[in-house]
């Protein structure tokens, strides 16, 4: 069967409490997490094909994180055993369910690629070849992730979520890299927060032609708790957000994308350049992603459902 390959990262993140209970200590409670490695957690958990290409430390947090996406029922058979350091997230959630991160990324595993490393990874026969986050816009690795999602456009559908972090990577670098993302997607989805802080005051409109223009079929920005909006080819689509009270909003957006590219799989959309996707499975598809991502503000950390969680 073909898979929906995802590159990218797996990160532990480690929460802080909302008051500490040990005095002259920080406790913090662990939890697996990284956008990518999150969006293959939700796609196995909801019965897609996922395989998850990326470069997981060993030792205790490693195995976290391994343990994790298997548990999750996603093909970890090209995970390459890193003997760098995992990457740490230390997150502090505000009121709002929110979440704001340091990030301690200096050398460590999810990289390193090189170009054989990880052209030896992704699978020839992936539908689809999902990508973005942390690991599409740091170097080494990043060059090389676009490099290989160009050469695979046309025989899998390219999907990118920039998920942009300007604590770690400088918005400039985003700007500059995102015209030649676009030029490789054939879906592309940001948050209405990631739009704020790259392009501020600029319509959505505006932005979605120019995306048109270099090549991208499918522009979807999720809003939270207002829903989603797309752009297929320049016609516009939105669907609400289910109404939730959040626990906190971690991987919200990664598991959006995931009930998105679960939803296009199921209706033969994938594997190529959209050419199948028409109005009614789109907004089929937006809908069943919100549901989704709502689910997954229920619980705390990047927790995404499974299909009996879902009262569909």
């Amino acid at each position: 069967m073909t898979c929906i390959a995802v590159i990218g990262e797996t990160v532990a993140d480690a929460f802080l409490p909302a008051e500490q209970a040990t005095p002259g200590a920080l406790d913090l409670r662990v939890r697996p997490g990284g956008g990518p490695a999150n969006t293959a957690v939700a796609l196995g958990r909801l019965g897609a094909p996922a395989c998850f290409v990326g470069r997981v430390s060993r030792g205790p947090i490693g195995a976290l994180l391994r343990r994790h996406l298997t548990d999750s029922h996603v093909d970890v058979s090209r995970v390459v055993d890193a003997a760098e350091e995992p990457t740490l997230a230390i997150a502090a959630v505000n009121a709002a369910g929110q979440a704001r991160y340091s990030f301690y990324a200096a050398g460590t595993a999810d990289w390193q690629w090189s170009p054989d490393e990880l052209a030896a990874s992704t699978p020839d026969d992936a539908v689809c070849l999902h990508a973005g986050s942390l690991a599409l816009a740091l170097d080494p690795g990043g060059p090389l992730i676009e490099r290989l999602l160009g050469d695979r456009r046309g025989a899998a559908t390219i999907s990118i979520d920039p998920n942009i972090r300007p604590g770690i990577v400088p918005l400039d670098r985003y700007r500059d890299r995102l015209p030649g993302w676009a030029a490789i997607a054939d879906i592309l989805r940001l948050s209405q927060d990631d739009l704020d802080l790259l392009y501020p005051g600029r319509p959505l409109a505006d932005l979605c032609e120019q995306w048109h223009a270099d090549g991208v079929r499918l522009v979807v920005v999720t809003r939270g708790g207002d829903g989603a909006t797309a752009s297929l080819n320049g016609e516009r689509f939105t669907v609400p957000a289910r109404p939730v009270t959040p626990v906190d909003t971690v991987g919200a957006g990664d598991a959006f994308t995931a009930g998105l590219l679960h939803r296009l799989h199921q209706g033969g959309a994938l594997g190529g350049k959209l050419d199948a996707l028409d109005p009614d499975l789109l907004v089929r598809a937006l809908t069943f992603a919100s549901d989704v991502a709502a689910e997954t503000c229920r619980k705390p950390g990047a927790d995404p459902p499974w299909p009996a969680d879902l009262t569909l």
